[in-house]
């Protein structure tokens, strides 16, 4: 079998450093920047946990091999070049490597699956929430995202086999049912079975009313939040690392020109005293109607920003509340500290109330990663986040009549 695609880890403070000593190259004291121990035992920590799990979905019961730690040393420093000493990063990838293999003894059938799988997920990883990942053999000495291998080139040194990505698949189900599964592990196997992913999801098999819970069925990963947006990243501009971190810049200077377009318009007042969340209501509430469709929304859903979210009163509850809503796309339930996003009438996931204001880009995460239609009575704002906020071209299903008078 072939050698498996290994990752180079990064996060947003090893880039930092990294960015700094180019910074100082260009002046010639490239000598003054050094990587602290902390951030060099989390490269060494994350980078063999990644490895262990990308062999292990690659075959069964199966570690990284001596040339290929050596080899991701000699990636590390080229990418990392204030390390300096290639060897060394080996000594240490060892070191951790023989930390975390499990001694050869004979264990019975039913625990050796078990401890595999703890294994695979054990909770050591330690990156921050923008942590990224790198090819090792295929990317430049820029940063970049691992899931080059997307590209429709037909290259079978590219695509992953049906087989290979099934396998993939049965990997990536064992890490989601574990209690703590590795964020970083769970994302590289999400990049590597993109392909047949998207497929399953497009597909005609799937109705339009059963798609969220079939596939919040089949990936259990995608009630995780950060995940949601890294599928977003992948099916919209999968060669940029840090297309997240762009969109949320984007949709909080659209935000705040949404409040005085708003406030000129008339559809809302000015911010005073407004605490967070109610100031996002306010901008939530206005969006509807300087944006509006030419389809009425139902007449028992009330206005249409009933559709994007519903801040619940103390009276009532949400199952008895989304059992009753006319309309089956996602939205946003407020209630005590937490906000939940539901499809449908079914909860899937709950986050801070302190976040509330990004919470229409995780509607329109859910909508790209669960390939649902817009209700048409909103469409045109939708479009309008789409390609001013997620900067994705409007496809001929998605536009409306109403969207060029108003983007302008």
């Amino acid at each position: 079998m072939s050698s498996p695609e290994f990752i180079v880890y990064t996060d947003s403070e090893l880039e930092q450093v990294r960015r700094a000593y180019f910074e100082q190259k260009r002046m010639g004291t490239e000598n003054i920047v050094e990587l602290s121990k902390e951030l060099f035992c989390r490269l060494i920590r994350n980078t063999m946990c990644n490895m262990i799990a990308i062999a292990r979905a690659t075959e069964d019961a199966r570690y990284p091999t001596k040339p290929e730690v050596n080899a991701m040393a000699k990636r590390l420093v080229e990418y990392y070049p204030m390390v300096q000493h290639w060897e060394y990063v080996a000594k240490k990838l060892m070191k951790r490597l023989s930390n975390v293999k499990s001694p050869k003894k004979a264990v019975p059938p039913a625990k050796k699956q078990r401890q595999e799988i703890e294994e695979m997920t054990t909770s050591d990883y330690d990156g921050d929430s923008s942590a990224s990942t790198v090819i090792l053999q295929q990317s430049p000495v820029r940063a970049s995202t691992p899931v080059q291998h997307l590209n429709n080139s037909g290259s079978g040194d590219v695509l992953d086999s049906q087989k290979t990505q099934a396998r993939h698949y049965t990997t990536l189900q064992q890490m989601c049912r574990s209690n703590k599964p590795n964020k970083a592990s769970v994302t590289h196997l999400l990049n590597l079975e993109f392909e047949s992913r998207r497929l399953f999801i497009t597909s005609d098999t799937l109705k339009e009313q059963d798609r969220p819970s079939k596939i919040l069925e089949a990936y259990s990963c995608f009630k995780d939040l950060d995940h949601v947006l890294d599928e977003l990243q992948r099916i919209i501009q999968p060669n940029n690392a840090h297309y997240v971190s762009e969109m949320r810049n984007r949709w909080n200077d659209f935000f705040s020109k949404v409040q005085f377009y708003g406030v000129m318009k008339k559809v809302m007042k000015p911010p005073k005293t407004l605490d967070g969340v109610e100031h996002a209501t306010a901008v939530f509430r206005a969006l509807p109607l300087l944006f509006p469709s030419s389809t009425l929304p139902p007449k028992k859903l009330g206005a249409c920003s009933e559709a994007v979210f519903h801040v619940l009163t103390a009276s009532e509850n949400p199952d008895t509340y989304l059992s009753k809503r006319p309309v089956a796309c996602p939205v946003m339930l407020v209630c005590g500290d937490n906000c939940m996003i539901a499809i449908g009438n079914t909860p899937v996931t709950t986050f801070d109330r302190k976040k509330f204001d990004e919470g229409l880009l995780y509607l329109l995460g859910y909508y790209y990663c669960l390939h649902l239609t817009y209700p048409k009575f909103i469409s045109t704002m939708l479009s309008v986040l789409q390609t001013e906020v997620l900067q994705d071209s409007l496809h001929d299903q998605d536009s409306t009549a109403s969207y060029g008078s108003r983007v302008c």
